[in-house]
């Protein structure tokens, strides 16, 4: 199983040093961003689990950092910042941070944080387990490399979001089985499943689109009206 990975987004260079020093004793893999632009393209190039974020950051600060972030992916936010007063720690988790700390910080405190949000995200989100798999999937000319994250059709590189990559993950790791668009909402979304279907039955639309099914005549992901969708290889 790969590292779990923490993105650590800061301009003091000093700061993010130790907080990397503390993360990597737990065992962390981390990565360090000085800047908005650099976090961003970190969670969108790596395979990021938490993402520990200053607000006053150069070029892109960490509102609009977390904003972007909240389109495509689903982790763990914790605000790191100078900004201490009751209203910068309301806006900020209203902004959509899931925890706000204020400098000066302990250390010791930000890992227990770290540790917990992290432990509880693996309970509520099993789709992390299937983001771990190494395992090579293959049906029908579709590759897949879950370790990777890669996806090929007959040699042709198929670009995904990662919400589209962890529903096919999901599903061709499960042949035949039908999964109803609450389950898989609840996998890879990892949230409580409300007016989810829809959500679903879009990234499953694109999905297909993208790997060329709607011109198949012999699809790999079928729709089983009223229960769900299957993978068929």
């Amino acid at each position: 199983m790969k590292p779990i990975t923490i993105l650590i987004a800061d301009d003091e260079a000093e700061i993010a040093d130790l907080i990397e020093l503390h993360l990597v004793k737990e065992g962390y893999r981390c990565l360090k961003a000085a800047d908005g632009e650099e976090a961003l393209e970190a969670i969108r190039t790596e395979s990021v689990d938490l993402a520990i974020l200053d607000i006053m950051m150069p070029k892109i600060d960490g509102y609009e950092v977390t904003r972007r972030t909240r389109e495509e992916h689903h982790l763990p936010i914790i605000f790191l910042s100078a900004k201490a007063t009751d209203l910068d720690k309301i806006t900020g988790l209203v902004r959509g941070a899931d925890d706000y700390m204020t400098k000066p910080f302990n250390p010791m405190e930000l890992v227990a944080r770290v540790n917990a949000h992290l432990r509880r995200f693996i309970q509520l989100n099993p789709s992390m387990a299937v983001r771990t798999d190494a395992s090579v999937l293959e049906a029908g000319g579709l590759v897949i490399h879950p370790d990777q994250r890669t996806v090929h059709m007959y040699g042709r590189p198929v670009e995904l979001t990662p919400k589209e990559f962890d529903i096919l993950v999901l599903l061709a790791s499960h042949p035949k089985k039908v999964f109803s668009s609450e389950h898989i909402f609840q996998r890879v979304w990892g949230e409580t499943y409300y007016e989810g279907g829809n959500t679903v039955m879009v990234h499953i639309r694109t999905l297909r689109k993208k790997l060329g099914e709607d011109q198949n005549k012999n699809k790999l992901i079928r729709t089983v009206w009223g229960v769900g969708y299957s993978f068929h290889g």
